[in-house]
């Protein structure tokens, strides 16, 4: 284990920071987080590993040091080295967990990978501020009956912690999930768009609340936040390169046979997520894996950029 002054003794207990990683934190140096649930359950090795060493290598090349998080054996781990991927990327007892999960996890000695919640919870425990995903949970379809709203939502509200990912999945209800951040009083803010995005599109149809044109701009807003001891997250939505995107129009055919599919298998809770992309995934081909991973490396290189503005301004 390598420790971080900051970081006080009875959270370092449960910690691994990878060499790199408690550096440059030491050092006041970008670090950028990345949630590693798309490693275990987003796609098959060896492209999953593949995947997430070329979006660490997006982190390097924008100027900070990527912390990829996950819980193996009961350690918090932030930053893996290439036995500890390969692991999580093979191993069929890693469980996919959220921050409620973690005081299990951890006392049995589990292995999870961890979602935007709980990555946003070790991110904050080792004093990093910026993190780097796909796309937000939120409020799921029909959530009037089932009552189904990602931790994701609220963890942002408590977790002083910049979420930059292209937006909420185009899975879940969008609007209805501004309506909850607004709530809990996050800014959702869309870099470069007067309209918030929908994942694998640029356009969900709904205004964006907040906008800033450059990362620059979203670092200020991170350290005005805080600064005036306004507790919680920021989302900082980042729409999907223009190559990449795949219309609203076109993807919200196959999202609707998705959720009918999944009706239909009765499934639930944090099944639906895992179920409704994979799904999405068969029915397009694979383009929406595609469009996934081009804009998993996007919102990471605007992290990084993100992070290493915010670093600068002390």
């Amino acid at each position: 284990m390598t420790a971080v002054p900051s970081i006080r003794p009875e959270i370092a207990a449960h910690l691994d920071l990878h060499p790199e990683v408690a550096a440059a934190l030491q050092e006041g140096r970008p670090v950028v987080a990345l949630e590693s649930t798309i490693i275990s359950h987003g796609m098959p090795f060896p492209q999953n590993v593949e995947m997430a060493r070329g979006v660490e290598a997006v982190v390097r090349e924008h100027g900070a040091v990527p912390a990829t998080i996950a819980v193996l054996g009961g350690r918090l781990k932030v930053g893996l080295k290439e036995t500890e991927l390969h692991q999580l990327a093979t191993d069929k007892a890693v469980e996919k967990i959220s921050t409620r999960d973690l005081p299990v996890t951890v006392a049995l000695g589990r292995h999870g990978a961890t979602t935007v919640a709980s990555t946003m919870r070790i991110a904050a425990l080792a004093g990093i501020r910026v993190f780097a995903t796909g796309g937000t949970g939120g409020v799921h379809r029909g959530a009037g009956q089932s009552m189904d709203i990602s931790a994701d939502l609220l963890e942002l509200a408590r977790t002083d912690v910049c979420v930059v990912s292209a937006g909420v999945k185009s899975i879940l209800d969008i609007g209805l999930t501004l309506e909850v951040l607004e709530t809990q009083g996050v800014p959702a803010i869309t870099l470069g768009s007067a309209e918030f995005p929908a994942f694998y599109s640029r356009q969900s149809g709904f205004p964006s609340p907040l906008t800033v044109q450059t990362p620059e701009e979203a670092a200020r807003v991170l350290q005005a936040k805080w600064a005036l001891g306004l507790s919680g997250g920021v989302l900082l939505a980042n729409p999907i390169p223009s190559a990449a995107e795949i219309p609203a129009t076109e993807i919200g055919a196959h999202i609707e046979q998705a959720l009918q599919d999944m009706d239909a298998l009765g499934l639930t809770g944090k099944a639906t997520t895992p179920y409704l992309l994979g799904r999405v995934v068969e029915l397009t081909g694979g383009r929406s894996l595609e469009a996934n991973i081009a804009l998993v490396r996007h919102n990471a290189a605007v992290a990084a950029q993100v992070a290493a503005a915010y670093a600068q301004l002390g």
